[in-house]
């Protein structure tokens, strides 16, 4: 963030950490550019100067969080095995839904603000900005492993697809009852996912 002399943020930084502020008291919020102007003390001029579009906040807001949540220098460290850089960092997608309670609460909120309304364009675009910005950072990861000839070339897109498919997946197994550690489960799965991309057995 940019601070101005006499130690004040400028406008674009303080409407984002006004938005990032309302993600993390809510992350299902709907991000509405007149909430978040009013919470930076902006005008929604200034605040539309910067954003001109409600996607481009939301996608700013997504990448600057995912950014501190999830540290990628870690899928560049070749000195741990492959398989085990990508299912570290999947295991980081799964964190903040937490286990249990945590996990219920987390997937009820998603119920009540994405499937039991009758979807508005709002609701739509908030839900679409999380799943791009997770599309977007597995097929990072993935991009990362081809490069260093950890994993074949291939379509990202759909691999990234398919682990985030599981990850969602994973999610929700965490809000249900478990007659076994859904921890180690989960690990299981992980890795015979991830091995499914890189090769049984691979680093």
């Amino acid at each position: 963030m940019t601070v101005r002399a006499g130690g004040e943020l400028g406008s674009r930084d303080k409407v984002l950490l006004a938005a990032m502020t309302m993600f993390g008291e809510n992350p299902a919020a709907r991000l509405s550019v007149r909430a978040v102007a009013s919470r930076a003390g902006v005008s929604m001029g200034s605040l539309r100067y910067h954003f001109p579009t409600q996607r481009e906040l939301q996608d700013e807001v997504l990448t600057r969080i995912y950014d501190l949540v999830i540290k990628d220098d870690q899928i560049h460290d070749t000195s741990v095995p492959a398989r085990d850089r990508l299912v570290g960092r999947l295991r980081q997608v799964l964190a903040p839904a937490g286990v249990g309670a945590q996990a219920r609460e987390a997937t009820r909120k998603v119920f009540e603000d994405f499937l039991l309304p009758e979807s508005t364009e709002e609701q739509r675009a908030a839900y679409l900005a999380v799943g791009r910005e997770a599309q977007r950072r597995v097929e990072y990861w993935l991009t990362v492993l081809v490069s260093e000839g950890a994993l074949a070339a291939g379509d990202n897109t759909k691999r990234a697809r398919f682990l985030i498919t599981l990850v969602n997946g994973l999610g929700l197994e965490r809000a249900l009852p478990a007659e076994d550690s859904i921890l180690q489960s989960e690990t299981d799965t992980l890795y015979l996912a991830v091995d499914s991309l890189l090769g049984s057995g691979s680093d």
